[in-house]
């Protein structure tokens, strides 16, 4: 999409365009996403996510119709001001969750951000330029020959679209307030139980909010931090990971078409689902959210230590080309395999730290009351960081693969830097304490609640 813009004057400058679309996104999902945590703290949790999928499902399409760069950098400032969703859902999740189930109902977020990503790259590898790429189909249409980004988008916007309806008919709300019954936490000791049962006949009592720097806690500020580390080294290689996939393998990259890249993050689709729903729940139960967060983070440092080894098989596949079919395609199954395996890898690694640290940073809300603020602050932090790390990584791939430097200067740079980030994290995890493993909020308080400061 870049690329047909025609703002990047050569192939090696279109990740740095890429990188300033990521990051118009970041920058307006910051600078509201406190805004939407605190707001779903007084008005509850159903309005916000509403008003959030309805600004998804606008933008969604108008990206599509998007013919310039500065419209569609536009339209993503718009996209990340609604983008708050994802600090509103944790906090209802965690209201309708509890120790039976908490770590099983809070895998499903990120489950559906990990198999969102990887099947939305799918369609948008496969669907894009479909006039071009699907000619059987859509080689007449003179909508997508117009608009040859509309068709995915279309297909994301479906998306958002069923998600509202579902959220407008069937969500209930799941902020306690003193002017409505309580839904009543499952205490049932199954996990297959009913997650919300009638409500109670009586109203519930409202639990005040605690004043932010009450929130703001040495231990919170110190998980902050190796949250904001981690997910600066995740998404400069997530970021990267299309764009070192496209670059030609004399300069470092793979070479893969979009459809092959596509297919490479679509896979991991179907990997993360039983890594999700049945691997992390069963180590969280038998060793605790820290312990998961400290395993994840040791998965992640082989992957992008390995990853940009590949290239050698990528060109020497290049360089034989012409020659024998059968070494081809051993050759080319060789990197394949390799590619797979380090890509579950890192949904692997992925899936364990980002479900812990969401674990944890919930598990440290002092009441129900704090769940947005504390989910809100994690997300704007995590912001800040994709603010930076797409131009950070873009530019930094940039000027590796335009210099010829030794290793690990050249087009290794990004993906060690990433790898030094994580050991650091690491590192850091070593000072967290066990308690992030329990739900403070339904802990015995030994004093008062302070009030909010407004």
């Amino acid at each position: 999409m870049i690329e047909d813009f025609g703002v990047a004057e050569t192939p090696k400058d279109i990740s740095y365009y890429a990188s300033m679309m990521f990051m118009s996104f970041s920058i307006s999902q910051a600078m509201t996403v406190m805004y939407w945590g605190r707001l779903s703290d007084r008005i509850g949790r159903r309005p916000v996510l509403i008003a959030g999928l309805i600004g998804t499902l606008a933008v969604s399409i108008l990206f599509g119709v998007c013919k310039t760069f500065p419209m569609a950098l536009l339209v993503r400032l718009v996209a990340g001001v609604f983008a708050g969703n994802a600090a509103v859902m944790k906090s209802a999740m965690a209201e309708i969750a509890d120790d039976t189930n908490r770590s099983r109902m809070m895998a499903l977020l990120p489950l559906t951000w990990n198999v969102g990503s990887m099947l939305g790259s799918g369609v948008g590898g496969v669907f894009s330029n479909p006039a071009q790429q699907l000619p059987g189909l859509f080689g007449n249409n003179k909508l997508f020959i117009f608009f040859p980004y509309l068709l995915p988008c279309l297909i994301g916007s479906t998306v958002a679209a069923v998600g509202l309806v579902a959220s407008i008919l069937n969500f209930k709300e799941t902020l306690i307030r003193p002017t409505q019954p309580a839904p009543e936490a499952n205490v049932s000791s199954t996990e297959s139980s009913p997650l919300l049962a009638q409500p109670a006949t009586t109203s519930a009592v409202p639990v005040k909010q605690n004043s932010i720097r009450s929130l703001l806690t040495p231990l919170v500020l110190r998980v902050m931090i190796t949250n904001a580390f981690m997910c600066l080294a995740y998404t400069m290689c997530d970021q990267l990971y299309p764009i070192f996939a496209a670059t030609d393998p004399r300069d470092g990259g793979l070479g893969l078409d979009p459809r092959s890249i596509g297919f490479s993050l679509g896979v991991e689709g179907i990997v993360v689902v039983y890594i999700q729903l049945v691997v992390y729940p069963r180590l969280e139960r038998k060793y605790g959210v820290l312990y998961c967060y400290r395993r994840g983070l040791s998965f992640a440092i082989p992957y992008l230590v390995s990853m940009p080894f590949l290239s050698i098989i990528a060109l020497h596949l290049q360089n034989q080309a012409g020659t024998s079919a059968t070494s081809m395609l051993i050759e080319k199954i060789v990197m394949w395999t390799i590619l797979m395996f380090l890509m579950t890898m890192r949904i692997t690694s992925s899936v364990m730290a980002f479900t812990s640290i969401n674990l944890m940073i919930t598990n440290m809300a002092p009441t129900r009351a704090d769940l947005g603020f504390m989910n809100g602050t994690q997300q704007l932090a995590m912001s800040v960081v994709r603010i930076f790390a797409p131009i950070v990584s873009g530019s930094l791939w940039s000027w590796s693969i335009k210099h010829s430097l030794p290793l690990p200067f050249n087009s290794h740079l990004v993906w060690t830097l990433s790898a030094v980030l994580i050991a650091i994290v690491l590192k850091l995890s070593y000072r967290i304490p066990e308690s992030v493993n329990k739900f403070a909020a339904d802990q015995p308080k030994p004093v008062a609640i302070a009030e909010s400061d407004e």
